[in-house]
């Protein structure tokens, strides 16, 4: 009977190379930034999801919370000519954002952030919410309300440094916007419902070009 191989020409072990060694590239280490921190989804973790085919509805199909820092806001940079009560036009010539804040998992974070819309609908309506809240101590039991979009603006205010909860629909874009679309096709934007504040700013936040 034929046998497995050639008896005539037996195995014989090759020498350990002595030559050059391969120049290969270094094992990449994996991020430990956690996707979640507690019940609230890290910046780290929405953004990751919201690009994730396998993820991605986990964080846009309904209301999700995420926890950070504001390290950003654009309130204490309104123009003079935005700031006064509600009720008053802002003069034609007068150029105006949308009043947001920007979240980050550190507090000296300069990239990966998310925007936070839906609180106030303009800078008027900030400045009467300062107003009513300027007196105050603890969450008043009455929030001031948005008289066009309906919702509570938050108390303590948006101001960097602050550690906060914010609770809303995350997705690409934010849309209740009139004057157009905001949109961020990297890190989203969340549409807010409610914040809860972890650990208060260092300082309150207020108009720097207010008349």
């Amino acid at each position: 009977m034929l046998g497995c191989g050639n008896s005539e020409e037996p195995y014989k072990a090759a020498p350990v190379w002595s030559g050059r060694k391969a120049g290969l590239p270094s094992i990449p280490s994996l991020p430990t930034t956690p996707i979640k921190a507690g019940d609230a989804f890290t910046i780290y973790g929405a953004t990751h999801h919201l690009h994730s085919r396998m993820h991605e509805k986990e964080v846009t199909s309904k209301p999700i919370t995420i926890q950070g820092y504001i390290v950003a806001e654009n309130v204490s940079e309104a123009p003079a000519c935005a700031i006064h009560k509600t009720g008053k036009a802002d003069p034609e010539d007068c150029k105006t954002e949308i009043p947001s804040f920007w979240i980050a998992d550190t507090k000296d974070e300069k990239s990966a952030r998310i925007r936070v819309l839906g609180w106030a609908k303009n800078y008027a309506t900030v400045f009467e919410a300062l107003d009513k809240y300027k007196n105050v101590k603890d969450t008043p039991k009455e929030m001031y309300k948005d008289e066009l979009w309906g919702g509570e603006v938050p108390y303590p205010l948006p101001a960097v440094g602050a550690k906060v909860k914010v609770t809303g629909k995350y997705g690409f874009i934010f849309s209740k916007a009139s004057t157009g679309l905001v949109s961020d096709p990297q890190y989203g934007v969340i549409t807010y419902e409610k914040m809860e504040t972890l650990e208060k700013a260092p300082a309150p936040v207020a108009f720097k070009n207010k008349k």
